[in-house]
């Protein structure tokens, strides 16, 4: 099942290249984590959804069957508060989601994004496409979400350890200066 989840922020991005599993077990795939409050327009949405994936796969005993994996913490929505080490996952929850595609990543017009181009890094805001799906094989059973796109949203304070490039605005003009002077030796 299909879900945008708008207005998040992002933590821990691996956009262009794949990344190895915390722990190195796992193939290396395309990652973010999206914090939301726990007041965020669409926590219902997103809770009925996994309900509702939960439904298709395990039918009747999807009750059970989701209220097992909520009480283990096997679904993709987590709570932030576990998390209290990393800036901004106190107080709020987050989405872990992967990929072994690399993810669409788009800017507000919807024009492709690079990794040179420094956005979206680790703090800003975005709008997340994901897909939800339920796992039942040999690695047990979770509600999971696979990363399909990010659009970045907006700026945000960069996470410590995620920084960004400089803005241009925080250099001066010098195409006027005649260059042949060393600032650092008058």
């Amino acid at each position: 099942m299909k879900i945008m989840l708008n207005d998040t922020r992002l933590a821990f991005p691996s956009l262009w290249t794949p990344s190895v599993p915390k722990g190195g077990q796992g193939k290396p795939a395309f990652s973010g984590s999206f914090l939301i409050p726990p007041t965020h327009k669409q926590l219902a949405q997103l809770r009925k959804a996994m309900r509702q994936v939960a439904a298709e796969k395990w039918g009747a005993k999807a009750d059970a069957v989701y209220k097992a994996l909520e009480t283990t913490d096997k679904l993709c929505l987590h709570d932030g508060n576990a998390k209290t080490e990393y800036d901004g996952f106190e107080g709020m929850l987050f989405i872990s989601a992967r990929s072994q595609v690399r993810p669409l990543v788009i800017d507000q017009a919807k024009n492709p994004l690079t990794e040179s181009d420094g956005k979206p890094y680790s703090g800003c805001y975005v709008n997340a496409n994901l897909e939800l799906w339920a796992q039942d094989n040999q690695f047990g059973k979770r509600i999971n979400a696979q990363l399909r796109g990010v659009q970045f949203l907006r700026d945000g304070d960069a996470f410590s350890g995620g920084g960004r490039p400089a803005d241009p605005d925080e250099f001066e003009d010098i195409s006027a200066d005649e260059g042949d002077t060393d600032p650092l030796t008058e």
